[in-house]
């Protein structure tokens, strides 16, 4: 072999070990129209709605616009202070803005002695808690993005509880259930607690806002309906303390007089009952509140979380 062939060979060597370490210095690539499986918030605006209140805007990759969080602070909170204990706050669905457990539920004068940041994040009128096939990554916004967010700047801890109304309550048992340790306790105020119980109640409302289930997890026969669907993972729930609670549709001691029958409710309580012997089932720590009368609205929601609050909060260690 000539001594050319030889310095060649040296070169083409060296290439490739620049190359590769090149490669290795490379941050990984996303994948999906929204690069969810290494979405970060690149860039977040807060704004100062009180002393304890911040409304962030988050730049989300996940999401492939800005999304929006508010966060309720604890006494003594300051920058650079934690770790702190989180509450995720998780709205239902059709709600005329993403906050409306701070403008109709009351969560920030239920929580004002609680020593634990209180987070509600936006989750889309139909978003269902999840990283659709075909549309925005709520999942990785609220789990990855706004969690990070949280952590670096707000001084968030790892001890978090979760709870939800109606599409919300479906979202804090489904994180809970798919993210093991990432929460210590998880409620739910009249939720969604069994998407394949037969009756298509998911497919009717997505309906409503001209989207489609096949979009968001599939065929009907399509796994990833039970690997989100709370009914089929109470095994996953050992551990986290949970809370459910459904009124049966009857009016009740927190409605007009004049108000009627809610159907809606009372197909809510039949998932919720069926959820709950499951979760008993599988030796799941369960706390019950079927109250009897009540429709699917704000009085009961909010007195869900009154009621559920102390266990929440003594969950991750902010009890007062």
């Amino acid at each position: 072999m000539n001594r050319t062939a030889v310095r060649l060979g040296v070169l083409l060597l060296a290439a490739v070990a620049v190359v590769a370490v090149i490669l290795a210095l490379l941050p990984p690539s996303s994948t999906g129209t929204y690069g969810k499986e290494d979405a970060r918030a690149s860039a977040v605006a807060v704004k100062k709605l009180g002393e304890r209140d911040h409304e962030l805007t988050v730049t989300s990759a996940s999401l492939g616009r800005e999304g929006k969080v508010r966060v309720l602070l604890p006494a003594g909170w300051e920058p650079g202070s934690g770790p702190w204990p989180v509450l995720y706050l998780l709205n239902g669905c059709c709600q005329s803005g993403y906050d409306t457990w701070v403008t109709k539920g009351g969560a920030a004068e239920l929580t004002s002695g609680y020593p634990a940041l209180v987070v509600i994040p936006e989750s889309g009128p139909v978003g269902f808690y999840s990283d659709w096939r075909e549309g925005p990554g709520w999942e990785t916004f609220h789990l990855t993005e706004v969690r990070s967010v949280l952590e670096r700047d707000y001084g968030a801890g790892d001890r978090r509880a979760v709870a939800g109304l109606s599409m919300g309550g479906f979202g804090a048992m489904s994180y809970a259930a798919r993210h093991p340790g990432m929460f210590q306790a998880a409620a739910s105020y009249s939720g969604v607690l069994h998407t394949r119980d037969g009756n298509g109640g998911v497919d009717w409302l997505l309906g409503q806002y001209g989207e489609k289930s096949v979009k968001l997890w599939g065929s009907p026969q399509d796994p990833e309906w039970a690997a989100h669907n709370p009914a089929d993972l109470t095994g996953a729930l050992r551990g986290v303390r949970l809370f459910v609670s459904s009124g049966d549709g009857a009016p009740g001691p927190l409605d007009d007089a004049s108000e009627a029958r809610d159907e809606g409710e009372a197909s809510l309580l039949l998932q919720a009952v069926t959820f709950v012997e499951r979760a008993k089932a599988s030796g799941a720590d369960v706390a019950v509140d079927f109250y009897g009368p009540g429709t699917h609205s704000w009085p009961y929601w909010r007195r869900g979380l009154e009621r559920s609050l102390p266990m929440l909060m003594g969950s991750i260690g902010a009890s007062v």
